[in-house]
């Protein structure tokens, strides 16, 4: 079995933890190996590798904050995902920095057995034309260059080719379960349990638009986007592509999905660390 570890950047307590768990997959008589930052922070830099390395692993261990979760879920393709949570919610790193050995250990054993016992969790990607996004966890945004008075894009918004919502707004945005305790929460959106497959569609401070919206995860949701010359796809808020308007981008589930092993987080236990 191979195990790639990955610690948040610039945290001692993260990196420190991550070679105690290099430690124990090595004595366990499994393959392992740290990120390249990760070996760097140990004065290990030529025993370090780069994150796409990830894909050829058997299992990803992120250590941080859910921040660096994704970050690991972005390279790891369809690895399965042990997230420890040195951060302050952990709506997706559920093992705490007590239980990490532990828990990387049963992995171990688990793949010995003969399989991982995984949740996956949905990708979404944008398309329009012959460009795609990068995939994201939590959520598209389609929106301009710039929000507030006197931005915005005008819109419409389709659900498998029908019309939703349309009108004036700063941008639209799609999110998956697991995002929609992100930016989909800052702008007024439902909180969707991690056990519900659907996507939520949210307008940003609209004019007059529609409710936020709560749609199979399966649906094709298209944003329909004019009045801007250029319109702007953000990919969990980091990868960013700008696009000539008009132009109609449509957000659907995209392969792999991101799997996530060992014990599940407690989504409401999460939920109260938000208040």
């Amino acid at each position: 079995m191979e195990v790639g570890i990955v610690a948040r950047k610039g945290s001692e307590g993260a990196v420190s933890l991550a070679a105690d768990l290099r430690d124990a997959v090595v004595a366990a008589g499994e393959s392992v190996w740290l990120d390249a930052e990760t070996a760097d922070a140990l004065g290990e830099s030529d025993r370090g590798r780069s994150v796409d390395a990830l894909v050829e692993a058997d299992l990803a261990v992120a250590v941080g904050g859910d921040g660096t979760f994704l970050f690991v879920a972005r390279n790891a393709g369809g690895t399965p995902i042990v997230g420890v949570n040195l951060g302050e919610v952990g709506f997706l790193n559920a093992v705490s920095p007590a239980d990490a050995e532990k828990t990387v250990l049963a992995e171990i054993e688990a793949f010995a057995r003969g399989g991982l016992d995984v949740r996956e969790a949905p990708r979404l990607a944008a398309h329009a034309d012959d460009w795609t996004s990068v995939p994201a966890a939590n959520e598209i945004v389609i929106q301009s260059d710039r929000r507030g008075p006197g931005a915005g894009i005008d819109y419409e918004v389709r659900v498998d080719g029908s019309r939703y919502s349309g009108g004036h707004a700063d941008g639209v945005l799609v999110a998956t379960p697991t995002g929609s305790t992100a930016y989909n929460l800052s702008e007024r959106g439902p909180l969707v349990g991690p056990g519900v497959s659907g996507l939520v569609v949210n307008e940003m401070a609209a004019d007059a638009g529609m409710p936020p919206l709560v749609v199979d995860v399966d649906a094709a949701v298209t944003v329909a986007v004019e009045g801007v010359a250029e319109a702007v796809v953000v990919s969990d808020g980091r990868n960013k592509t700008t696009l000539d308007a008009p132009v109609e981008v449509t957000v659907e589930r995209t392969t792999p999905p991101m799997r996530i092993a060992g014990p599940p987080s407690d989504f409401f236990e999460a939920l109260g660390k938000l208040s």
